[in-house]
């Protein structure tokens, strides 16, 4: 006899699963094609945030892209120990909510530029790289909508959120290459 565990879900049971990930991913979507249409379409200001201490908008930017980073890689690196990913280290009581706050951390940290950005830039293509760069955060933006919307869901096949989590992770990681990484080379790092 199987143990309960080892029994496979039914095929009804997964095509459940997969459908309730149709409405969050399409609000996803929407979420970011009216970033990108907005941004588009707005005329940029040229500044929408201004933080005492920074010598410019661009290392204002630059520094809390470089925060949000950091903590997206806590949220990486904790959710690999929570769910037993690194061999030989055993999950402490406190994971979970380094997780979730990490992660609250990053997207705070994530949001002013993203309006600075939206904002004072706008949806720009004068380069390869700045077009990457507003295609990225505006996906970043629709995947983290997506991510938050599936996490109280039950019964959702249990690679969706490790991927989707991935995806939200690697269009950060995309984000702050074509932009902080790209600034701190070309101006240098100091504030």
């Amino acid at each position: 006899m199987t143990a309960q565990s080892d029994v496979s879900p039914a095929p009804e049971d997964a095509s459940l699963g997969i459908a309730k990930l149709i409405v969050p991913s399409l609000i996803g979507g929407l979420v970011a094609l009216t970033l990108g249409i907005y941004g588009r379409l707005h005329h940029p200001t040229g500044i929408a945030v201004s933080i005492s201490g920074f010598t410019s908008a661009g290392y204002a930017k630059s520094w809390l892209a470089t925060g949000a980073t950091v903590f997206a890689i806590v949220q990486v690196i904790s959710a690999l120990v929570m769910y037993g990913k690194i061999p030989r280290v055993s999950a402490p009581s406190w994971i979970g909510r380094a997780h979730r706050w990490s992660g609250r951390i990053a997207f705070l940290l994530a949001v002013p530029v993203a309006i600075n950005c939206l904002y004072g830039l706008g949806f720009q293509t004068y380069s390869t790289r700045v077009l990457i760069h507003s295609i990225l955060g505006c996906a970043f933006f629709g995947a983290f909508t997506v991510k938050m919307l599936i996490l109280p869901k039950r019964g959702v096949p249990g690679w969706v959120l490790p991927v989707v989590g991935a995806v939200v992770f690697l269009a950060l990681i995309g984000i702050w290459f074509t932009s902080a990484y790209w600034f701190f080379s070309t101006f240098g790092i100091h504030r």
